[in-house]
């Protein structure tokens, strides 16, 4: 029989409501310092200062069809007009259109001077050096005009909004090469627990693979974080206290999980109790009501998460995903929120607020929330199938199929 160890004796811990707990985590650290990087390297990126455009967009009139430039006036059917000109895209003569006359175009070229029209090809009948009008067009149609878009110095990107993928060819078709944005968060993942075997080894009896360092990881480099390390230790206090101070020298902020609630083995928990401003925290959640958040010795800000991995995984979703985002500099750092409507009944505790693991189906076009798992914070297998999370408040302990539900969306967005 193994004996447990003594330990310390244990501070009261705080209790909180699961928005007092996201309130303080969130004033642990603020946006990290700006750094210039590539546009084509800027997606996922957070903005650090408003963008202005360099160019007009367009630069110049285009053409938005393949056809002619023409005056609208001199169009009626039937008509045939001398095409004096072919302008593709890219050519960059300055081009005048003589009256009565047809200048062919690419989609994309700059239209002549003094043309005020582009008739498709689809109107004519495709000549290369007389062209037969079948149909005609009014002044204006076809032409994308000078900034119409955009204008110089139009403000196109505010501080804080994430780069997407239409975001990063707006920037480079208003003419940047950079972009200023915050420097991404460098997180580093502590796991602990003797009964922990790396994944693709074998079990023992009483052992189980570790799952939260890699789950979390996935979790923080979809949020936009460098995950610069993932390491698991047994439960060891000087181990834990040795592998914190490696990780913090080397990340902007630590996440444990496991160890962190009130049994004898609970290490990350008495690591930590050597910290003064380590807040031991119960938080009115299901899952995830045993939380430790703090500061190491060198300013790390470090969150202790349960080790249960939905637990692990619903704390780090409502507390761990918003401060990297903050840290990223993303002006909105919360998951998107709607409403649902649930396929089947929910019982919940009263006093707690649950957060169930849900798929939604979107085929009626209003999201249905499907449950998926029990409520066990040990049960992985349904996680890999939810998509949302059924967000049930502290004062509702029973909603009936068919009632409407706030959930969070966890689908990863272009943002």
């Amino acid at each position: 029989m193994v004996d447990a160890p003594a330990g310390p004796a244990l501070p009261a811990r705080t209790v909180r409501s699961l928005d007092e707990h996201a309130a303080a985590v969130l004033a642990l650290v603020g946006p990290l310092p700006a750094q210039t990087v590539a546009v084509a390297a800027a997606r996922g990126r957070a903005l650090a200062s408003d963008v202005r455009s360099a160019v007009d967009l367009p630069p110049w009139d285009s053409s938005a069809m393949d056809g002619y430039a023409v005056r609208a006036g001199d169009l009626r059917p039937g008509v045939v007009l001398d095409v004096v000109d072919d302008v593709p895209a890219g050519d960059t003569r300055t081009v005048r259109l003589p009256p009565a006359a047809a200048i062919r175009l690419m989609t994309g070229a700059p239209v002549p001077a003094d043309a005020d029209a582009v008739l498709p090809v689809e109107l004519t009948d495709g000549g290369t050096s007389r062209v037969r009008l079948d149909g005609v067009v009014t002044a204006g149609a076809h032409v994308r005009r000078r900034g119409e878009d955009v204008r110089a110095g139009d403000v196109v990107l505010r501080a804080g909004d994430v780069l997407g993928a239409g975001a990063v060819g707006l920037l480079a078709a208003t003419g940047h090469a950079s972009v200023e944005v915050h420097a991404r968060p460098r997180v580093a993942v502590l796991s602990t627990g003797t009964e922990l075997v790396a994944p693709g080894e074998p079990l023992r009896h009483g052992q189980i693979h570790e799952s939260n360092g890699p789950q979390l990881a996935a979790a923080a480099a979809a949020a936009g974080a460098d995950v610069v390390a993932v390491v698991a230790v047994g439960d060891d206090v000087d181990a834990v206290r040795a592998a914190l101070a490696d990780l913090a020298a080397r990340a902007d902020v630590v996440v444990t999980t496991g160890g962190v609630s009130v049994g004898a083995y609970d290490v990350v928990r008495d690591a930590l109790l050597a910290h003064g401003t380590t807040q031991l925290v119960h938080v009115r959640m299901q899952p995830g009501k045993p939380q430790a958040v703090g500061v190491l010795a060198d300013g790390t800000p470090v969150l202790a998460l349960p080790g249960n991995p939905v637990s692990s995984f619903v704390s780090f979703e409502v507390f761990v995903r918003p401060l990297l985002r903050r840290m990223l500099g993303a002006q909105d750092v919360h998951r998107r929120r709607l409403t649902a409507v649930l396929t089947s009944e929910v019982r919940s505790p009263a006093g707690r607020r649950q957060l169930l693991r849900a798929r939604l189906d979107w085929s009626s076009g209003t999201p249905v929330a499907e449950l998926v798992g029990g409520p066990g914070s040990h049960l992985l297998g349904a996680l890999a199938r939810a998509d949302a999370l059924v967000d049930v408040a502290e004062d509702v302990t029973h909603l009936t199929a068919g009632s409407p539900v706030t959930v969070i969306d966890l689908r990863e967005h272009d943002a």
